[in-house]
């Protein structure tokens, strides 16, 4: 599979993960003006089955880990028509200040993520 195909994955688990944050009322905005910040220090994907130019993909997200300093979010693209699971993959935060440092996750943000932690949200059973 090709570099392009990589990059599609990557940005639909980020699209993936900023909706399930978005939806617990956590907006990335919000946390990165209070000095938090998320970056990505940790990224995996397992690849099934390709994807074709016109395929519609469904991604599914879900808080799989929380730590005190990262975050591990589980992703499942799967065909939109039949649900065959396209690929599967994880990505890990970790939570820094504005300078990089890696820093504890505050308490309030803490607790939404650990009140989605494996909350099967219409998670399939692929």
């Amino acid at each position: 599979m090709g570099r392009a195909h990589h990059m599609h994955y990557l940005a639909w688990f980020e699209l993936g993960r900023t909706e399930l944050l978005r939806a617990a009322g956590v907006a990335y905005s919000e946390i990165e003006q209070e000095g938090v910040m998320l970056p990505v220090s940790n990224v995996e994907i397992e690849y099934r089955s390709p994807v074709g130019y016109d395929g519609t993909v469904d991604v599914y997200t879900r808080v799989s880990r929380v730590r005190s300093r990262t975050v591990t979010f589980s992703y499942l693209a799967a065909r939109a028509e039949t649900g065959e699971a396209l690929a599967t993959g994880s990505t890990q935060l970790v939570c820094t200040n504005p300078e990089g440092r890696p820093r504890r996750i505050p308490p309030h943000l803490l607790a939404v993520l650990e009140s989605l932690l494996d909350a099967d949200f219409d998670w399939p059973d692929s």
